[in-house]
């Protein structure tokens, strides 16, 4: 007998119906014709054991207990689902072979892999596991998963990756929690300050973003244009360039802040020739934006239509599970297999079917076209989200869900329109020693950009203007007929909104610090996972760390003041995204478990010495003590 374990109940179920009919339906089980069974998890059924079951002492929380460091890792049966792992450890037990269908990342090939670890499985058994890789729920694709099983023991390094990341976490949550609400509670702060090794320097992004706003000290500075005169008598304008002897008077943006300087040049040119340095015209292309991954479809939902990471990612659960209307969205790939551009007059015409408002974009595709998405060296476990070829009545989803599938589609078509081309030309004239810069951008062919929606507010198309510059050539002359100073502020930056703060975690190498770290890091390597942002984001809120002005999303007094008080190393992204960089090697076969562990648990240790000498004085009298149960009064009878 064959036992397929799914992750979800809805995944399980479009398993079994593609397999030979009739169905036996049991409890938390459906068993074939053919003998084989679909069975699945809830999410996890098993959990990290708590510090108690490795002693009974360390359910009282004390300092001299930490680090608390279990030496055989132990995992239990979550109570919630305790029926439903009865069944599985069954059918795991009466089961010929096994098939891991786990969704198709870190998590749920772990969330499989430990169960049958749990059970005792004897290790030939193990090592003849399969695993079926499941992206899109639509049964014709689900026929094609089941005829492309791989060996479970390929994904070991993946498994290993997700092993170290949750022990990890644990760790450092367990300990640091423990130890920083003891410290907060000596020092008059009531209830619990949570730290984790991703939330905490997540909210020290916000904290010091808020900080840095706070503190900000607007400057003006200035810029001189001028307006140039040719031998043809047309006109164009110039905006001046400041010469590196200028860079004393400069910021670092290179922006100008004396305005004497200014003031001199701009009294020097007014009514002097000039001549043509240099003029340069190239035609430039700019191809379509890939497919989504999650992080860049819940900014561009959040941008779009002011949705929450959280509730982009429910959506898009939905719109998988529910509808079948798109892939796995958990995805953190932005490319696809070469296998599914055969594929794509089967989705374009399910797109142009279930969303009409894109039925023109799909009449204009020319399907000949194949983008870089295509790509099997950059496809993992999972690949980008996309369209499935399923049809369905638009009408039937939400207003939400119609928004989320629109992007998603969208963003597939554009894969089958030409490049966007612009005409960018450059006029450099030199006037009175100094130089001055015309740039003129054009737009040749709007290509895939023709399926962006118009917007009222202004966009980075913006930069493509009517005015032309005038036809001149290098050495040319000219004459500076008018002129005028501007003077602006230096702005602060922005606060965090749901789509920036998204952007910051997946992104994170721009925000750290130590550049040995630096250099390890890719600029994909970020805070979290694809499926964790979310839910970071959204903790923080419930533990009262984080709060929203409007779109903006700032720092509470006990956030800000809990991470004013941690050692930077806690607070900084640095070590986190390391360790990311580190995870990724794991899964990747360039790192194994004991180079990461190893590092980690001495760096944990430091850690836990710096915390011992914090006062969390900033929090005194801040917080609220946990609530305590108590039994309601009987009512009295008369």
């Amino acid at each position: 007998m064959i036992l397929y374990i799914a992750e979800k109940p809805s995944v399980g179920r479009a398993v079994a119906d593609v397999l030979p009919k009739p169905h036996q339906k049991g409890d938390g089980y459906i068993k074939t014709a053919n003998g084989d069974v679909v069975t699945w998890c809830i999410g996890h059924l098993l959990e990290q054991a708590e510090p108690e079951a490795y002693d009974p002492d360390f359910k009282k929380w004390r300092r001299e207990h930490l680090p608390i460091v279990p030496q055989e890792w132990k995992h239990v049966v979550k109570p919630a689902t305790k029926k439903q792992f009865t069944v599985v450890k069954k059918l795991i037990k009466d089961a010929d072979v096994l098939v891991n269908m786990g969704d198709p990342d870190r998590v749920g090939q772990i969330l499989v892999d430990e169960i049958i670890n749990y059970c005792g499985v004897p290790k030939a058994k193990r090592e003849a596991a399969q695993r079926c890789l499941i992206s899109d729920m639509n049964p014709d694709a689900i026929k094609r998963a089941l005829n492309n099983l791989r060996q479970n023991t390929d994904f070991i390094p993946l498994a290993t990756s997700a092993l170290a990341r949750a022990r990890a976490d644990w760790l450092y949550g367990i300990n640091m929690t423990r130890l920083c609400t003891l410290q907060g509670q000596a020092s008059g702060y009531q209830g619990v300050l949570s730290v984790g090794r991703v939330q905490t320097p997540v909210l020290g992004l916000v904290v010091n973003r808020d900080l840095e706003i706070e503190n900000f000290v607007s400057r003006p500075f200035y810029e001189v244009f001028i307006d140039l005169k040719t031998e043809k008598d047309q006109t164009y304008t110039a905006k001046w360039k400041p010469s590196p002897a200028c860079a004393p008077y400069m910021d670092e943006d290179g922006r100008v802040l004396l305005k004497k300087l200014a003031e001199t040049v701009l009294t020097k040119v007014v009514g002097q020739p000039g001549t043509v340095m240099a003029v340069t015209e190239e035609r430039k292309k700019q191809a379509p934006p890939l497919p989504y991954n999650l992080s860049a479809l819940q900014i561009d939902a959040s941008r779009r239509f002011n949705l929450n990471a959280q509730k982009t990612l429910d959506i898009c659960q939905q719109l998988y599970e529910r509808h079948k209307l798109i892939t796995y969205p958990r995805s953190d790939c932005r490319y696809l297999p070469q296998g599914h551009y055969h594929d794509k007059q089967t989705v374009t015409a399910a797109i142009a079917s279930t969303c009409a408002a894109l039925g023109t974009a799909v009449t204009n595709a020319d399907l000949s076209v194949k983008s870089k998405a295509w790509n099997d060296s950059k496809v993992g476990a999972h690949h980008a989200i996309i369209p499935t070829s399923r049809r369905l009545d638009g009408s039937r989803l939400s207003a939400d869900e119609q928004k989320i599938y629109e992007l998603v589609a969208r963003q597939y078509l554009m894969q089958f329109y030409p490049h966007f081309q612009y005409q960018e030309k450059q006029i450099d004239t030199e006037v009175g020693g100094g130089t001055f810069i015309s740039r003129q951008k054009e737009v040749v062919d709007k290509g895939w950009k023709a399926l962006l929606p118009e917007r009222k507010s202004s966009t980075d198309d913006d930069e493509f203007s009517a005015i032309k510059l005038p036809d001149v050539a290098r050495g040319e002359g000219v004459l500076c007929v008018d002129g005028r100073l501007d003077e602006k502020q230096t702005s602060p930056p922005r606060h965090f909104t749901d789509a920036t703060l998204l952007a910051a975690m997946t992104g994170i190498a721009r925000y750290v610090t130590d550049t040995e770290i630096k250099k390890v890091l890719r600029d994909t390597d970020g805070l979290g996972t694809e499926a964790t942002r979310a839910g970071i984001i959204e903790l923080l809120f419930k533990r009262g760390f984080l709060t929203k002005h409007g779109k903006e999303i700032r720092a509470t007094d006990v956030g800000r003041r809990l991470i004013q008080s941690l050692p930077q190393a806690m607070v900084l992204p640095d070590m986190t995204a390391h360790w990311e960089a580190q995870l990724e090697a794991i899964s990747e076969k360039r790192m194994n478990y004991g180079q990461f562990m190893q590092p980690m648990l001495q760096g944990l240790g430091t850690l836990i010495q710096q915390v011992e000498q914090i006062r969390f004085d900033g929090l005194k009298g801040l917080g609220k003590a946990p609530r305590k149960f108590r039994p309601r009064k009987k009512a009295r009878t008369r």
